[in-house]
């Protein structure tokens, strides 16, 4: 199956409120996550191999944005009846087993990644401090496998950035990935 890609940045676009669950029994908001300096939110699963390919160094990124200001939360928007590996049973597992220092938010109805138009796992986006739309790109340059530990570290490196100045980097690559398993109509 081909790999979904995001559209480009749509720079300043304003980031769509929601209230989810989380696995840790609390339900949150975008005001809850929200950090002072920036907001990462990211659209993952727990089957996708472009996802767990990353997962380390998501859990790092979110680990080094929280000092610099950045509000880090991770939903999952996956159909659970099709893909029962991405069932909120599962997600509260993942998060426990692989400690995850964010938030991890179920979307069962999808309206979250239908407001945020999320097309693949992973897919970020991050904002400023006024959540504004300042990064829509890849985590690095790893694809459904870890690249070198050396690697540019595309995602961490644009919200430093947005942490700092407001803005995102002007040239971002797509995130790709396995494209969000939407229910049936």
């Amino acid at each position: 199956m081909p790999a979904a890609q995001p559209p480009v940045c749509d720079f300043g676009w304003k980031a769509p409120d929601f209230t989810l669950p989380a696995t840790d029994g609390r339900t949150l908001s975008l005001s809850d996550i929200a950090g002072p300096n920036g907001t990462l939110v990211m659209f993952i699963c727990n089957h996708c191999p472009f996802v767990l390919a990353v997962l380390d160094r998501m859990i790092r990124d979110a680990r080094d944005l929280a000092p610099l200001g950045v509000g880090v939360a991770a939903i999952c928007s996956n159909d659970a009846t099709s893909h029962p590996a991405d069932s909120f049973e599962n997600m509260a597992k993942m998060a426990q087993d692989r400690d995850f220092p964010f938030p991890y938010l179920h979307d069962e109805d999808q309206s979250v990644a239908r407001a945020y138009d999320a097309v693949c796992t992973p897919d970020f986006f991050g904002f400023n401090g006024d959540l504004e739309l300042q990064y829509r790109g890849r985590l690095d340059a790893s694809r459904g496998v870890a690249g070198p530990a050396d690697l540019r570290r595309d995602l961490f490196e644009a919200m430093r950035a947005v942490a700092e100045t407001g803005q995102g980097p002007r040239d971002q690559i797509a995130s790709m990935g396995c494209s969000i398993k939407w229910k049936a109509a």
